[in-house]
């Protein structure tokens, strides 16, 4: 069964996503270049009409719709690269079922 895999991550760590996803044998994916917001602070400074400077972190989503085993090969290695982090901005990543496809 296929599953939607979603993985955020900052900038820095975009090529260590791209190897675990490779590890994994996720060979079919999809990247977006996004800003990142922690807090709805920063959100609001940043809808001003001429805002003075980016308030997003810049980081990536990767998408893919793939098979099960392999998202629980990708979950296990994420949950092993963000045990050595030492910053609070780890890999994360969601799993969505997918009701139907065409």
């Amino acid at each position: 069964m296929m599953k939607l895999l979603l993985v955020t991550v900052v900038e820095q760590f975009e090529e260590d996503v791209l190897r675990l996803f490779k590890q994994a044998k996720i060979e079919s994916f999809s990247e977006s270049h996004v800003d990142g917001f922690k807090n709805p602070a920063s959100l609001l400074m940043t809808s001003s009409w001429f805002p003075s400077e980016k308030g997003g972190v810049k980081s990536s989503l990767f998408f893919s719709f793939t098979e099960e085993k392999k998202i629980k090969a990708i979950i296990a290695l994420i949950k092993e690269f963000n045990k050595k982090l030492e910053t609070n901005n780890p890999i994360k990543a969601v799993v969505v079922p997918i009701e139907q496809s065409i």
